[in-house]
């Protein structure tokens, strides 16, 4: 079997064409970054506060939610076995 020769690429017509390696932070806030501008500095701070409440959410606030679903299934079930054993059902709170 014969190995086709491809030809290589051609080179970028110009600076817009290249391609730019993926650095932490948007690429938004990278590029305003680069610029020496207010907006880079807005950006990633704006980005490093989205983060930590992000994770702070994650952290905090789901395991929360998690156990107050597990503690209404269990209220659910406890409800639903006194109903089947015939004991009286506990008021309903409104």
């Amino acid at each position: 079997m014969a190995v086709e020769d491809t030809p290589p690429p051609p080179p970028p017509s110009s600076s817009t064409d290249t391609i730019i390696p993926f650095k932490s932070g948007t690429l938004r806030a990278t590029m305003a970054a680069k610029k020496g501008s207010n907006e880079g500095k807005l950006a990633k701070s704006t980005g490093k506060a989205a983060w930590i409440a992000g994770t702070t959410f994650l952290i905090l606030v789901v395991p929360l939610i998690i156990k107050m679903d597990r503690e209404a299934q269990l209220v659910e079930l406890e409800a639903q076995q006194a109903s089947l054993l015939g004991a009286p059902s506990a008021p309903q709170l409104k």
